[in-house]
């Protein structure tokens, strides 16, 4: 398939009026307005000040398979509007686009709950059968103080499953040493009516904190490189606020509450997103350096909702020719509560961490024609999941330069079938009232050793090799969404098994003065891998099966950055993931193609300058129209390359003005991972690509103390 398409075979819906610019100083001024002077704090309370990289384009390693970066910087292409398309900074993620924001994140090919995703420990499933409220639509990046990601079956600390890696947007609890004040804002402005207010406060004293975060974030369609309208608007917002008790700097107890809404047109969907509705409850205990043998106690536990609505005429016309020819809603919520309780031990040369979690999500939906009053009608409940686990995870210093890191747990998983019919016709579901119960074991162990130095006083060499092993119980989209089930299944509920992942992770890192490089590498073998199949269904339109096959995978990232200079930083990352049938030979579906990226940058802690390179390889290694219940693969596609670049100016300690261009040659391309163009904006019935956006300026204002 063409890499582009000419204007003549897509119609994309007219452009929305044009907002007017946002001129720079106004945005200071508002900044500045809106932000009080600095308070005064005691001499040893900490403060805040933007001195890290101006602008992310890449991050590496913090240690083995862990990548740690701080979600409130900028980053190019243009700052981040949800949890997804920050991740895209790490190598090995990309996003399966379906319009401007709530892209879903893959990792090294792998898709859904394969990975873990965690926002202040707390899981938020979304509630679209198809995946339209992900669980990173649901995070604002900025209001999170830490982004951590753990690839592979590398750690089993954080929930079940997680073959594929785990993802924490976290957010760290704050101390005083005497009353004060600490207020973190930014403001963005950019092409495509794009607009971003962000404002995170905190007040204090030693006794207790009280901290809110807010977030609003808004864009029009966006035109790609061919300057073609690609439906893609969105506008949300969310606010959280946080209570701490501490009456000590080694005692915490926290309460946070949160809510958000929001909405978003999608060029690749039938329907828009006109809801996005989130409440959130957690609270959270911490003892720390309590003395002995046992070292430290954490427990949280948290309630998340999700509220969400879909129709085919608030953003749109419904399209007469299409499978929903009439204006429909759809109205679905997901109510997800757990918790968390974990012990450290301390006991001379080991380090364990034992706990236990849990975890229920009950799921239920409504559906109206246009006109009708869906909120005054019966939620119908079509599931009910549980899950019970029990984890232990030990760290053994064999020596000073090798350590030994090992973890085991169980996990007792439940789900039950509360459709009373199944599909559009009500035809009656077979397997309504059933329960599934699965035990599912997981565990790895991985060896790392320091070859030479010490990465805290000078250069250092370090190895590691890991052996993990995950099963993972099929989640709601997996059970619920697919049309089919397995051959001779009743249906996916009674059809589809629990997938076993064992994998092999390898890697080197070297850090020194002017320069460090990494390397990972990965190979492993996935019993009942769940793969999609989609079909033409008529007036019925896609139909797809789901059914279980075996796999294998295998792939890595390297990365290498070098100083030549004080001032300057070369930096280059590289992707690659490769996954096979085995019974057929068939290539894996919705694998991302080779990725490399290489950028310049020059910060002297007043001005700063960079450029990125990323170039994308082709992609000849398909499963047309087999992939997972958001995308498949519509045919191979063509290699591209991009180069953005930014400027940064720091006028003190905390304020740092940001700018850059996305796409600096305005190159019309589409991504491997991608939906196709929705009829109900006029583009062709053969599948099309979503195309990426074109030259995208966007400037950026941050202020912190």
């Amino acid at each position: 398939m063409s890499m582009s398409l000419s204007a003549a075979t897509r119609s994309p819906p007219a452009a929305p009026a044009a907002r007017p610019a946002v001129p720079v100083a106004a945005l200071a001024a508002a900044l500045a307005l809106a932000l009080p002077p600095r308070a005064a704090a005691h001499e040893d309370a900490p403060e805040t000040r933007l001195l890290d990289t101006v602008v992310v384009t890449a991050a590496a390693p913090s240690a083995s398979l862990v990548f740690e970066t701080d979600p409130r910087l900028p980053r190019q292409p243009v700052p981040a509007s949800d949890g997804a398309d920050y991740l895209k900074t790490i190598p090995g993620f990309t996003a399966v686009r379906n319009g401007g924001s709530n892209g879903d994140p893959v990792l090294r090919g792998m898709f859904g709950s394969r990975l873990n995703l965690l926002s202040n420990d707390g899981a938020m499933p979304g509630a679209c059968p198809a995946r339209m409220d992900n669980p990173m639509s649901y995070v604002a990046p900025e209001t999170y103080d830490r982004l951590v990601v753990i690839k592979g079956p590398q750690t089993v600390q954080w929930g079940p499953g997680a073959s594929a890696g785990t993802v924490r947007f976290v957010r760290e609890p704050e101390t005083f040493d005497a009353p004060g004040l600490r207020v973190r804002g930014s403001l963005l402005a950019g092409a495509n009516g794009r607009n971003d207010q962000t404002l995170d406060a905190t007040a204090g004293a030693p006794r207790g904190y009280v901290r809110v975060g807010t977030n609003r974030s808004q864009a029009d369609d966006y035109r790609d490189g061919a300057g073609d309208l690609v439906p893609s608007l969105w506008k949300k917002w969310s606010a959280d606020a946080s209570f701490g008790w501490t009456p000590d700097r080694d005692t915490l107890l926290e309460a946070t509450v949160g809510a958000g809404d929001g909405q978003a047109r999608y060029a690749g969907r039938g329907m828009d997103g006109v809801q996005f509705r989130r409440s959130s409850y957690a609270l959270r205990f911490e003892k720390t350096r309590i003395g002995g043998a046992l070292d430290a106690l954490q427990a949280n536990a948290y309630v998340n909702d999700a509220d969400h609505v879909m129709d085919n005429y608030s953003l749109r016309d419904p399209n007469p020719m299409g499978p929903m020819p009439m204006a429909m809603v759809s109205n679905v919520d997901r109510r997800t509560s757990g918790g968390r309780a974990a012990a450290t031990w301390k006991v001379g040369a080991w380090e364990i961490v034992t706990g236990l979690d849990a975890q229920r999500s009950r799921h239920r939906e409504r559906n109206a024609m246009h006109g009708e009053n869906y909120r005054a009608m019966a939620w119908q409940k079509d599931a009910d999941f549980s899950n019970l686990g029990a984890f232990a995870e030990a760290t053994w210093r064999l020596a000073a330069r090798e350590r030994l890191v090992a973890g085991a747990r169980v996990d007792r998983a439940r789900v039950r079938d509360a459709r009373p019919v199944a599909g559009m016709m009500g035809m009656p579901n077979p397997t309504a009232g059933q329960r599934r119960r699965d035990m599912l074991r997981s565990g790895f162990l991985r060896f790392e050793r320091t070859l030479a130095g010490d990465a805290a006083t000078g250069p250092a060499l370090t190895w590691y090799a890991g052996l993990g092993h995950a099963e993972r119980m099929p989640d709601y989209w997996e059970l619920f969404s697919p049309n089919l089930g397995p051959p001779g299944a009743a249906n996916a509920f009674a059809g589809v098994q629990p997938e076993r992942t064992t994998q092999i992770d390898l890697g080197l890192q070297y850090r020194g003065a002017r320069a460090s490089a990494w390397i990972s590498a990965y190979a492993g073998r996935i019993q009942d891998y769940i793969l999609f199949t989609y079909r033409e269904g008529g007036m019925m339109g896609m139909t797809s099966r789901v059914a279980n096959v075996d796999a294998a995978i295998r792939g890595g990232e390297a990365g290498v950055a070098f100083r030549p200079a004080p001032d300057w930083k070369l930096e280059g990352t590289l992707a690659y993931a490769w996954g096979e049938q085995r019974a057929t030979g068939a290539p894996l579906p919705q694998m991302p193609p080779l990725d490399a990226r290489l950028s310049l940058a020059y910060d002297d802690r007043t001005w700063s300058f960079g450029a990125l390179l990323r170039g994308v390889a082709a992609q000849h290694r398909v499963s047309v129209e087999q992939g997972n219940v958001v995308g498949r693969d519509l045919g191979r596609s063509a290699g591209f390359a991009t180069v953005a670049v930014n400027a940064g100016y720091r006028f003190d300690e905390r304020l740092v003005l940001t700018a850059g261009i996305d796409n600096l040659f305005d190159r019309d391309y589409s991504e491997h991972l991608n939906l196709s163009g929705s009829a109900d904006f006029g583009y062709p019935a053969d599948p099309v690509r979503i195309h990426e956006p074109g030259r995208t300026g966007w400037m950026k204002l941050t202020y912190a103390y």
